[in-house]
């Protein structure tokens, strides 16, 4: 599914009233309408229940002078709340009001707190509230006044639909300006918004409806789509069953560099990853004092011992070694337990910048190649990058707060300065692409905050790779049924005390299930993971 930044819609919008000659009263009115529509299949109001509408001054208001009228034209009671001196309301939002002023509704002009005041304290009076507040397009934080009505608003207990996005979210980076509404149910216009699918703002829409407001999609497609919800559709078809006479060489053969002292499990997982992810076979490069221990671990995949420093970890003198070890190999995968020994370091900078293979780095692998940006730059696009706001933080130069406080830039940023691809980890997992695209997971739960689940999903992105998917179709389905394995494991036994290693044996199902377009958790034909269309 598309999704789209403010100043796409924003175009979009202008497209359709400029090019087409469609009048914005109308596409406010579709919008309105559609709105009440869910509004009303939503909460199955009672008649007669009481609706507190409440408006700013741009066209989010407007859509909510749409909604009333269609609110009480279903037997409701609503009440409109202007936050501005109604002088101010201009265009099409105006042409609306006047069209309610003429109704005879209950509107009250509250451009101020004491205005504001009787209207707060009437609050629990009132059955629903409409957040038609602020819009997409705000960019600075929202103060006094208003965020002292957003904060009532939240504090009344009652259940606020916001008209196309919580007033306070920033529809680009989904954070916060300041204060947000929490919204029960978010009715959004045309597409959804980035913000809206994004944390912290996920947390502030409720259910996400998107709705269409009559833009057609001759003037939707001039707009270039770079950001996208993942899904099954983006890689189905690698999740396909084999022919009859396939064989362990079809299937590819990933070579794994991991592990070091205490961190064997990591070098485990990643391993057992990529055979559930299909990979035909599987070599773990070891340090040498190690290898009895990982020898024993794993039953499915090869070990060869590499030497090491003497106490557990992977020296530089492996090098050679480990290129020859590169040929017949149709992946690699490097990072997980390795540590950031010196020697290590050293080793992973020189086989990474000589690889020919498609490659995921991950943990470790990304600590050794924070410091050598000459190296990141000439990986191409090939090559998949795993950082955890931390680890994506070291690779920037920044901190894991800056990350977080722009995900999606910060991705997109990277992507396409360095030419590879990259998995910027955590609520919502991004998946950035050289050519400027991005993608948001709607898969998976705190579950994967636990140690080993990230070796997990290296091993599923190395064995997807092994197996000659193109690197954006293995970073989806990895990040995809990783965050759905979590899923699947919640629903059956909480979200507390599963596993990392559980994760892999419910993969093999759910790659069967989706390649079948079921639902893995209710059984029925996949739907959007998180917008319901209407």
């Amino acid at each position: 599914m598309r999704l789209v930044t403010a100043s796409e819609m924003k175009e979009m919008d202008g497209m359709a009233i400029r090019d087409l000659g469609i009048p914005g009263a109308v596409l406010m009115e579709n919008a309105g309408r559609a709105a009440t529509r869910v509004f009303l299949e939503h909460f199955r109001p009672k008649a007669g229940a009481r609706v507190l509408v409440v408006c700013g001054r741009g066209n989010n208001g407007g859509d909510g002078y749409v909604m009333a009228r269609y609110l009480q034209g279903a037997g409701l009671r609503p009440s409109v709340v202007i936050l501005c001196p109604e002088e101010k309301i201009e265009g099409d939002a105006l042409t609306h009001l006047r069209v309610i002023r003429r109704l005879d509704f209950d509107i009250q002009i509250a451009p101020g707190p004491e205005p504001w005041l009787p209207v707060r304290k009437a609050l629990e009076s009132y059955d629903y509230v409409l957040d038609g507040i602020l819009g997409t397009g705000l960019n600075s934080p929202v103060r006094e006044y208003y965020a002292a009505v957003i904060d009532d608003l939240n504090a009344s207990g009652r259940p606020i639909t916001a008209i196309d996005i919580p007033s306070g979210l920033n529809a680009e980076t989904g954070q916060v300006m300041g204060t947000a509404v929490r919204a029960r149910l978010t009715v959004t216009f045309g597409f959804p918004k980035v913000g809206q699918v994004i944390y912290p703002g996920a947390a502030l829409v409720g259910r996400l409806v998107r709705v269409d407001i009559g833009i057609p999609e001759a003037v939707s497609g001039r707009v270039p789509a770079t950001r996208f919800l993942a899904g099954p559709q983006y890689f189905r078809d690698l999740l396909g069953e084999e022919r009859e006479d396939t064989h362990k060489g079809h299937r590819g053969h990933l070579l794994v560099l991991a592990g070091s002292t205490g961190k064997t499990g990591a070098a485990t997982l990643a391993c057992l990853g990529a055979l559930r992810a299909g990979a035909g076979l599987v070599t773990l490069g070891v340090p040498e004092t190690l290898n009895p221990v990982l020898e024993g671990n794993l039953i499915e995949a090869m070990t060869v011992p590499l030497p090491d420093t003497g106490d557990g970890h992977l020296a530089a003198r492996a090098r050679d070694q480990v290129l020859e070890l590169l040929e017949g190999k149709t992946a690699l995968a490097v990072g997980p337990g390795l540590s950031t020994h010196p020697e290590t370091v050293r080793l992973v900078r020189e086989v990474v910048s000589a690889c020919p293979l498609p490659m995921v780095i991950d943990a470790d692998g990304l600590n050794a190649l924070a410091e050598a940006p000459g190296i990141l730059e000439g990986l191409g696009a090939e090559a998949a990058l795993t950082p955890h706001p931390g680890e994506m933080g070291r690779l920037t130069g920044t901190s894991a707060a800056q990350v977080q406080e722009n995900r999606v830039g910060t991705a997109v940023d990277f992507a396409n300065r360095t030419g590879c691809h990259l998995v910027l980890k955590g609520a919502r997992t991004l998946i950035a692409s050289p050519r400027g695209r991005i993608y948001v997971n709607p898969t998976g739960n705190p579950l994967l905050s636990s140690g080993g689940s990230g070796d997990v999903l290296t091993g599923l992105m190395g064995g997807f790779l092994a197996r000659r998917a193109p690197t954006l179709e293995a970073a989806l389905a990895a990040v995809y049924l990783h965050g759905l394995a979590a899923d699947l494991l919640a629903e059956r036994m909480g979200r507390a005390g599963v596993l990392a290693s559980e994760l892999l044996g419910v993969i093999p199902g759910l790659m069967k299930d989706l390649h079948r377009g079921e639902h893995p958790l209710t059984g029925t034909s996949l739907q959007e993971d998180l917008v319901t269309p209407l």
